[in-house]
């Protein structure tokens, strides 16, 4: 090898270098921002936890900014209320968008369908809450939420007055706003799946649907509830268009036709306007309440689609 043929490879693995330096530089950032984030919130967090203490604070109802009593329960329990509800009703229908999409579906279908997902995946969350507060709530409080109080207004999940507003209303505005996520996700995990086991079901004498439910379904359900997980840490975390519908009561309620309030709302609405360092400490705490629970689910989400992924290409 030449001189000059050595110099261009050192020059060549220098690049390399620097171009990985750089780069494990920038991974490094994102985790020192991230570091930076929950350090700053901590700080705020602990006048309010050092005078109203952990627990206290997690199972607190009253939220009172004028007597500095601040309970969190009443968030929490409105962010899973919600968020279970928009898992309902959005997974069995990404679900069944995904298996038409990617076993159904002809080809031209196949691109309008694809593309009209996409779509709702990049409308702003501030359309969707104007969209839920003109059109989704007089239809629930006319339409839908009489209709369920007549036929199952003996569970105390659909009893009381029909108000529009409430868990119903967001859970099913954060169903459509999560629907394109856990689609998205669903189809990439069912290309994963073998043709041979959909070709061997059908060999055997299986119907269409007995190959998808017995060949292709078993071998992506990590996959599946991976993507159920992303959608729900996305449920949790939505703000703008949850504050529009949810009626915004910190109050406790067995009825999903109640008003109720979210973490992200109440921190939106009143972190501006918080006074004093333990109502700012209470949002805080309710931020890190948020985030750690984010975390956890996204983690627990990526590590599912990974082994599914894994597990589906080795067979």
């Amino acid at each position: 090898m030449s001189p000059a043929t050595d110099k261009r490879a050192a020059t060549a693995h220098g690049g390399d270098r620097v171009f990985a330096v750089t780069l494990t530089a920038l991974g490094g950032l994102v985790l020192l921002i991230l570091g930076v984030i929950v350090a700053v919130c901590s700080d705020l967090a602990a006048p309010a936890i050092r005078k109203l203490g952990l627990l206290g604070f997690l199972s607190g109802s009253d939220w009172n900014p004028v007597e500095d009593s601040f309970g969190a329960w009443p968030f929490i329990y409105g962010t899973l209320v919600t968020s279970l509800v928009a898992i309902v009703i959005a997974v069995p229908i990404s679900v069944g968008l995904a298996l038409f999409i990617t076993e159904m579906s002809p080809s031209r279908v196949r691109k309008v369908v694809t593309f009209l997902v996409e779509l709702l995946a990049g409308i702003p969350s501030v359309v969707y809450g104007l969209w839920g507060l003109l059109v989704l709530v007089p239809i629930l409080r006319t339409i839908v939420e009489p209709a369920l109080g007549k036929t199952l207004g003996f569970l105390p999940l659909f009893s009381g007055p029909p108000m529009g507003l409430g868990y119903l209303c967001a859970g099913i505005l954060l169903a459509i706003m999560i629907l394109p996520t856990i689609a998205s996700v669903t189809i990439e995990v069912l290309r994963t799946v073998p043709g041979s086991l959909r070709e061997g079901a059908l060999a055997l004498g299986a119907t269409r649907w007995e190959a998808i439910r017995i060949a292709v379904l078993p071998h992506a359900k990590r996959g599946i509830l991976g993507a159920s997980i992303l959608g729900l840490a996305r449920a949790l975390g939505e703000t703008m268009a949850v504050t529009m519908v949810i009626g915004n009561q910190p109050e406790v309620h067995a009825s999903l036709f109640s008003a109720g309030y979210s973490l992200p709302a109440v921190i939106a609405n009143e972190f501006a306007e918080a006074t004093g360092n333990v109502h700012t400490g209470a949002l805080a705490a309710l931020a890190l309440v948020l985030f750690g629970v984010t975390l956890l689910l996204s983690a627990c989400a990526r590590l599912l689609v990974r082994l599914s992924t894994r597990q589906l290409r080795s067979t």
